[in-house]
């Protein structure tokens, strides 16, 4: 089983009519990948704190539609989060948001995950809000001592950071050095203003960078660099893109045979093709396994770069 923790948030977004319109969707970081990885197939629980309201009941039901296990939703009756996206022309979204006193920031630390788990994924606004950050900072440290693999998606919003230099730190010094997988995107990188070196050398076994149009690259602390090129399409927006290339990952990655090394040109041509699918919707709408059963795995041959290991 993947355990999915992070925030559960409504995106309202702006539709063209009427005019000033917003659209409420299930949104959060968190929640797109633990819903990505459920409607392509995998094992996968939601870790999370959500509100008893009626949009709460709505990414529940959400949830539920995929398959994703529930049994580490913690509920309350806590607003909750919603996030206003605004579009630019190419389709690209920045985010503001209603945070005080929702629900899924007074998240708390469980006592344990499923005998199950395999990895254990985090992001977004649950690593920034406390007293949430915390408990899920205190759940990756806990999770990765004992050997989970984790990957961790900053997914960086600047409105929610009060002392960016705070979190930078935090970041580089306490998740880090218990992360095995990073992904990030271009305008993570450069809010945080590191070299994928620096990275690497505080804990990671892989860092990939989604590169938007240009596709995506993975460096390893083996010294490996592979890089695939994004789909061509027509972008409806790129809500949710990233949140599916985590699930994409983590579902390609957790296939691997133990042991074995990692083919990063599939898993990256995976990834990338999944989050062109999600661009050609409104909203994250991640794609199902039926809608890449198409996708043409790669020729054999050799293969460099090794399986990540947990930090």
């Amino acid at each position: 089983m993947i355990v999915v923790g992070g925030e559960a948030l409504i995106d309202l977004v702006p539709v063209a009519h009427p005019p000033g319109a917003l659209l409420p969707r299930p949104g959060g970081g968190p929640y797109n990948t633990a819903l990505a990885l459920g409607r392509l197939g995998a094992d996968v629980s939601f870790c999370s704190r959500v509100s008893t309201d009626g949009f709460g009941e709505s990414l529940m039901s959400g949830l539920r539609a995929a398959g994703v296990d529930l049994s580490l939703v913690q509920r309350g009756p806590e607003p909750t989060t919603l996030a206003v996206p605004s579009l630019a022309p190419d389709g690209s979204a920045s985010y503001g948001f209603y945070v005080e006193g929702t629900a899924d920031r007074l998240f708390t630390l469980p006592p344990a995950l499923p005998e199950g788990a395999r990895a254990l994924a985090l992001g977004t606004c649950s690593l920034v809000l406390e007293p949430g950050a915390s408990a899920y900072e205190a759940l990756l440290r806990r999770e990765s001592r004992r050997g989970l693999p984790t990957l961790l998606d900053p997914n960086i919003r600047p409105a929610l950071i009060p002392d960016p230099a705070a979190h930078r730190a935090r970041f580089l010094t306490r998740l880090l050095p218990h992360t095995g997988v990073l992904k990030l995107s271009e305008e993570d990188a450069a809010w945080l203003g590191g070299r994928v070196g620096d990275w690497l050398a505080a804990g990671p076994s892989a860092v990939v960078l989604t590169r938007g149009a240009a596709g995506l690259t993975v460096w390893t602390r083996e010294g490996a660099e592979h890089s695939v090129p994004a789909r061509r399409i027509a972008v409806a927006d790129t809500i949710g893109a990233g949140d599916t290339v985590n699930a994409a990952l983590l579902h390609r990655l957790s296939a691997a045979p133990p042991g074995e090394p990692v083919d990063w040109p599939d898993v990256l041509a995976y990834a990338a093709h999944a989050a062109a699918l999600t661009c050609t919707r409104a909203g994250a709408e991640p794609p199902y396994a039926s809608e890449l059963s198409g996708w043409p795995p790669r020729p054999s041959g050799p293969r460099r770069g090794r399986t990540p290991r947990p930090a």
